[in-house]
């Protein structure tokens, strides 16, 4: 590896703060609050299966099958939400349609037409024109020029991240929250089952999700997602046998966290450059995982595998350590690992580094 560029905390923690000052200074404080839905596009054959696939691992349920709300695409979507975290999209784009986030998801083992990809984070907002209009004033790009205003909500999203290849949007409610079928979508003869399992009962919502970004970009990721939101840079764990960097934003205790894992220092080529930049090789910038805490991690683990779910790991981790996590095996229909975790006994450390390096190890032979 190129050892000309190296991550640092310090130049890290000088542009958090320098951005944190360009929000409050820009008047956008407050204008953002916590996670309310995540977007996922899957391929059209994949749609009731993938949804399937997460009624069957998850707490959430399913709640309404309709053409896509937030966009005017006529697209499928079906709605997932279990009332504890992030509502769930999971939509499927029209044949032939532009797709903002292919080039994103492009990787050695993706190839040219990846449909699959967590691409949205969609946060509530409490005064969304105001937001655009001093976000657009700051040079940020959205995905159309104004808001889609319907009587329920208005939204907007912004064009793909270079960092991340994510996308945020931003959502104001005017009536009910939670209420996406509005006026102009159209309900759907859509209905995946969720499994009766007993498990299920003890998971939770959505904890965080860990995009994958390249060394090079890990800071302005960072400060590119602070400067969108109302978050803030909590903590890195570095795990340098892997050349790995977890690192973690935050809104609040308890809530959402925001995960981002890159390099220490970037592949340049090399083969052996480690399971971060080695699954951006494979797979492309994309979020690798989807956490959900529990309340019962053994007995959610031995009912997923009972139910055929495959482990990159064994579980990691104690109630002595504060927390046990176990990764789950990559799905073939979302691209996207479900993490397991249970912390014990009003735990804060949010991670440990003992578990951020095994779990990064067990990722290596994705």
């Amino acid at each position: 590896m190129n050892d000309a560029f190296a991550n640092d905390d310090g130049q890290l923690l000088r542009a958090v703060e320098k951005t944190l000052t360009e929000r409050r200074q820009a008047g956008l404080d407050g204008l953002v609050g916590g996670l309310a839905a995540v977007v996922l596009n899957v391929a059209p054959a994949d749609l009731v299966p993938a949804a399937e696939e997460l009624l069957g691992s998850t707490g959430l349920r399913f709640e309404a099958a309709l053409t896509d709300p937030l966009t005017a695409d006529g697209a499928p979507a079906l709605v997932l939400r279990d009332g504890l975290g992030a509502d769930f999209l999971i939509k499927s784009r029209p044949a032939g349609q532009d797709n903002p986030f292919l080039p994103y998801n492009t990787g050695a083992k993706t190839g040219q037409d990846a449909a699959a990809r967590l691409e949205t984070f969609v946060f509530i907002c409490h005064d969304l024109p105001r937001y655009v209009a001093l976000q657009q004033a700051r040079g940020v790009a959205f995905l159309t020029p104004a808001p889609l205003v319907t009587e329920t909500f208005s939204f907007i999203q912004t064009a793909p991240s270079a960092h991340t290849g994510n996308s945020l949007g931003f959502l104001q409610w005017h009536g009910r929250p939670g209420a996406y079928a509005h006026a102009r979508s159209r309900l759907l003869p859509l209905a995946p089952v969720k499994p009766e399992r007993p498990w299920l009962a003890h998971l939770g919502g959505l904890d965080h999700v860990a995009t994958r970004v390249q060394a090079r970009h890990r800071d302005s990721a960072i400060t590119e997602f602070l400067a969108l939101t109302n978050y803030r840079f909590d903590f890195a764990v570095y795990v340098a046998s892997l050349n790995s960097i977890t690192n973690v934003a935050r809104l609040g205790l308890g809530d959402y966290a925001q995960v981002f894992t890159s390099g220490i220092m970037p592949a340049d080529g090399q083969a052996d450059a480690g399971p971060t930049e080695g699954f951006i090789r494979n797979y492309g910038l994309r979020p690798h995982h989807m956490a959900f805490g529990t309340d019962s991690i053994e007995d959610v683990v031995a009912g997923l595998t009972a139910d055929g779910m495959q482990f990159l790991s064994p579980l990691v981790g104690s109630r002595e350590e504060g927390l046990k996590q176990i990764f789950s095996a990559m799905s073939a229909r979302t691209l996207l690992v479900n993490e397991y975790i249970e912390r014990y006994d009003g735990f804060d450390g949010f991670f440990t580094k003992s578990n951020v390096t095994r779990l990064t190890k067990a990722t290596e032979n994705q």
